[in-house]
């Protein structure tokens, strides 16, 4: 009898051992949860940023038609932003923050 409670003993602490080996192996092997859980974060953030890309293409094409077009408004805002040009009949201002 004493024999079976010690077998009985070391195969439910064998099966516990196996068992948090097991998870343990799951857990940080190369194909494991938490390089899973990485690689998906860095897929998800990947993505984020092509959609922002996208978006900002989808502009600059907008603005590369309207300059084909040559629309006047268009020109006269590069001109201001871009050549700080101004009419005859308007002053430069400049503000400097400190």
């Amino acid at each position: 009898m004493k024999k079976f409670i010690s077998n009985n003993k070391f195969r439910v602490i064998l099966f516990l051992v196996i068992i948090i080996f097991g998870g343990l192996y799951l857990l940080f092997n190369n194909y494991g949860v938490i390089k899973y859980m990485r690689l998906k974060k860095e897929v998800d953030s990947l993505t984020r940023q092509i959609e922002e890309i996208k978006l900002e293409n989808k502009k600059l094409e907008a603005e590369i038609d309207s300059l084909k077009r040559y629309e006047p408004a268009k020109i006269e805002q590069i001109a201001r932003e871009k050549y700080n040009m101004t009419k005859p009949t308007e002053k430069k201002i400049d503000v400097i923050i400190e």
